[in-house]
C-alpha cells in the first residue's frame, strides 16, 4: 500500500483556484474603483470562515449526531483506521458513529491532527469489512489532502461576495433614489455575479476532490474494485431509505461519500459530487492499471 496523488487532478484543482484567484481580484478591484469600503466586510467574512473552520469538527458532529467512540466500542474499526493512516502516514483521528440506516461516512477536521472520521450504523450492516475499509480510505484521502481547509480558503471572497450583495440590496431597499443608488446596483449586480461564478467553481473544485479521494483511497487499499463495490451499495441502498432521514442529512452532502438526496435528482453542475457512473468508469481504468 501507499499514497499516489493524481497529477491530472491536481492541475485541474490549481487551475480552478487560479481561475477563483483572477475573478476575486477584479471583484477587489471593482469595489475599490465604486469606493466601498470592503475592509470591514472581509475582516467580518474572515471572522465567520475562521470560526466556521476552527470548530469544523465540533459543527459536523453536532448537527449529524455522530457519538466518538474509544477503541473498546470498535476494536475492527480501530484495527481497519490503524493500517491505513500507517500507511498514509497521517495521525491517528478520532473515530465517530452516527446511529443512522443510511449508510455513509464522511470526514471533518481542520487538519490532520483534529480529523474525525465518521460511519454510519446503515454502512457497518450494509458493506463487508473490504467496502468500508475501502470507505475509510477515501474518507482518509480526504484528510490526507487537507479538504477542509483547502475548501475554506476557497470560500473567503465568495463569502464577501456574499455579503456585499447583501449590503447594496440592503443600501439599494433604503436608499431609494438618492446619490448612489445607481453605484448600489452596479455593486449588487457584481456581486452577485461573483459570487454565482465563484459558486460554481466551488462546486467544480469539489467534484474534484472527490475524484482525488476516490484515487487516493484506491491507491491505499490497492483494491479499487472495493471502493466501486462500496459505491454501488451505498448507491443502491440510498434509493430505499425514507425521505426524513435523507432530509435531515442534507444539509451535510458536501462530507458525504455520496449525497443524501430527498427529491429529484439536481443538475449535475449544481453538485458537491460528481456522478457515480464517472467515479466508478474512473476506479475501474484504475483497478485495469494495478
Amino acid at each position: 500500500m501507499g499514497w499516489i496523488r493524481d497529477r491530472g487532478l491536481t492541475l485541474r484543482m490549481f487551475l480552478t483556484m487560479f481561475m477563483l484567484g483572477i475573478i476575486y481580484l477584479a471583484f477587489l478591484t471593482i469595489l475599490f474603483a465604486f469606493g466601498v469600503g470592503y475592509t470591514g466586510l472581509i475582516i467580518f467574512a474572515g471572522v465567520f470562515l475562521f470560526l466556521q473552520y476552527y470548530f469544523s469538527d465540533k459543527i459536523v458532529l453536532y448537527v449529524s449526531g455522530a457519538k466518538i467512540v474509544d477503541e473498546n466500542e470498535a476494536p475492527e474499526l480501530y484495527s481497519m483506521v490503524r493500517e491505513l493512516t500507517m500507511a498514509a502516514n497521517l495521525p491517528m483521528p478520532r473515530i465517530a458513529i452516527v446511529d443512522t440506516p443510511m449508510p455513509n461516512a464522511f470526514a471533518t477536521g481542520r487538519n490532520p491532527k483534529n480529523a474525525v472520521v465518521a460511519v454510519t450504523t446503515g454502512l457497518l450492516k450494509t458493506l463487508n469489512r473490504e467496502e468500508i475499509k475501502a470507505v475509510l480510505a477515501h474518507e482518509l484521502s480526504h484528510v490526507k489532502n487537507r479538504d477542509v481547509a483547502v475548501i475554506t480558503i476557497a470560500s473567503f471572497l465568495s463569502t464577501v461576495a456574499w455579503f456585499v450583495m447583501r449590503w447594496a440590496m440592503f443600501a439599494g431597499m433604503f436608499g431609494g433614489r438618492r446619490e448612489g443608488g445607481s453605484a448600489n446596483l452596479i455593486i449588487f449586480g457584481v456581486s452577485a455575479l461573483v459570487w454565482f461564478i465563484s459558486f460554481l467553481l466551488i462546486r467544480a473544485l469539489s467534484r474534484y476532490r472527490e475524484f482525488a479521494a476516490d484515487m487516493g483511497g484506491a491507491y491505499l487499499t490497492r483494491n479499487p474494485n472495493a471502493l466501486i463495490s462500496a459505491l454501488l451499495k451505498i448507491s443502491g441502498k440510498m434509493d430505499k431509505i425514507r425521505p426524513e432521514y435523507k432530509k435531515d442529512a442534507e444539509g451535510l452532502n458536501a462530507f458525504y461519500i455520496i449525497p443524501a438526496l430527498s427529491g429529484d435528482s439536481i443538475l449535475s453542475l449544481f453538485s458537491t459530487h460528481p456522478p457515480i457512473e464517472k467515479r466508478i468508469e474512473r476506479l475501474q481504468k484504475l483497478s485495469v492499471e494495478l
